[in-house]
């Protein structure tokens, strides 16, 4: 398909995945350490070769199944051709209050001649106190030789939270935590500058209320489903209802408490789709987790009244049930595989996922459920706490529009 007539975007978390960004691990991961790993929001420090291997797996488990893959970082290298575009992310890296006047202004003639390669490269995986020789000023003097000038960004693994898309228009997320902020200045680059996104419509930007793309889930053609907790707020959620109810990209958003864990760190580390109408559950939350709906009337957001999220979603949706199915099947393992991302799957079409293969009760049940399971490795990846969904932000999906409901229990 040329690049001027295809259709970026999706409509649900099932329909045929065409074109997926990806992020593969590198240097940045080299930079964790048992000193600053919490801080960077691993649970671990993963063996970086194996983590790659892991990741290559899943990627060409992907492109095995008729799906383009593309490289964020391969997308930045290109996007910082740009003089606007390389001058806005050296802003976004240099409003670093750390820095001061003497210590900025050389880190900007520094970065400013940096060709795209070694710029993108700087941009992701950091850069170094001792390997920033030509540094000044009182805060590179008194800066620990273990620190770094510019944070690495380890978390750039999890593509999904930084963008994501409702129709045919993208949503770049606000990230919460102060380790991944700077996430959002590579991939608003890519979108706003990048010749394969021209003319893509927003709807959402990194300046406004914190929102995080592991919380939205595209329940149906219509219904948005966002979680607010740890990462996205109940601000973010009202300011992106109001942005897709107004856009006619949606006619409900459900808003969706989950708990403030590390473990639930987003909607979907608790509920993914694997079909339309069917939800793969971390079975302590399933009957407990609530929804608001909301809705736009005569541009009033009108918030409805709580319910239980499995009710209030198959009401939106206009079936019957939202079946689900199970994590784990007794509570210790529903437990173990809940932690290992369980329930983090990638839909690639209906009833066929990608699922990591450690959760061995959780996909049998899967695929005793009628559901395809593309099972890849994740012991190393899985150190960042996120799955196949976490790690991939889908581009470009088959439209389901009006049909999803004939293979929906058969209506």
């Amino acid at each position: 398909m040329d690049e001027t007539t295809r259709v970026w975007g999706a409509d649900s978390e099932v329909g045929r995945l065409r074109s997926v960004l990806l992020h593969r691990p590198g240097a940045e991961l080299k930079r964790l350490t048992p000193r600053n790993n919490d801080a960077l929001l691993f649970d671990g420090i993963p063996w970086v070769g194996r983590a790659q291997d892991e990741h290559d797996v899943f990627a060409q488990t992907l492109r095995d199944q008729g799906v383009r893959v593309l490289y964020l970082r391969d997308l930045l290298v290109e996007t910082l051709a740009s003089e606007v575009a390389r001058r806005e992310c050296i802003d976004v890296v240099l409003t670093d209050p750390r820095l001061g006047d003497t210590l900025r202004g050389r880190l900007r003639v520094y970065l400013e001649g940096l060709h795209p390669e070694d710029l993108a490269h700087v941009l992701i995986a950091g850069l170094a106190h001792e390997e920033f020789t030509s540094g000044r000023g009182l805060g590179y003097v008194l800066m620990e030789r273990s620190e770094f000038v510019i944070d690495p960004l380890p978390n750039l693994l999890f593509t999904r939270d930084s963008s994501v898309w409702v129709g045919d228009r993208v949503a770049v997320s606000s990230l919460a935590m102060h380790a991944r902020r700077r996430e959002t200045s590579l991939t608003e680059a890519v979108y706003a500058h990048h010749p394969r996104f021209a003319g893509v419509g927003r709807i959402y930007s990194p300046d406004l209320e914190r929102l995080e793309g592991g919380d939205v889930l595209l329940l149906a053609p219509g219904v948005v489903a966002v979680g607010t907790g740890e990462r996205t707020t109940p601000a973010g959620v009202e300011r992106l209802a109001r942005h897709v109810l107004g856009a006619g990209l949606a006619h409900t958003v459900l808003a969706v408490p989950v708990a403030q864990d590390r473990a639930t760190m987003h909607l979907d580390t608790v509920c993914t789709m694997v079909d339309t109408g069917a939800v793969v559950m971390y079975p302590k939350v399933a009957h407990e987790l609530r929804a608001i709906g909301l809705t736009l009337e005569d541009d009033e957001l009108l918030v409805g009244e709580p319910g239980a999220f499995l009710e209030v979603a198959a009401e939106a949706m206009g079936i019957d049930r939202l079946r689900t199915i199970d994590t784990g099947l007794d509570p210790v393992t529903a437990e173990r595989e809940q932690w290992d991302d369980g329930n983090n799957t990638l839909a690639v079409a209906p009833r066929l996922a990608v699922a990591y293969e450690r959760n061995v009760e959780t996909n049998a049940r899967l695929e005793e459920a009628g559901i395809e399971v593309l099972r890849i490795p994740g012991s190393e990846l899985g150190t960042g706490r996120g799955g196949p969904r976490c790690m991939s932000c889908p581009l470009e999906r088959d439209f389901l529009g009006d049909e999803w409901k004939k293979s929906c229990y058969g209506k």
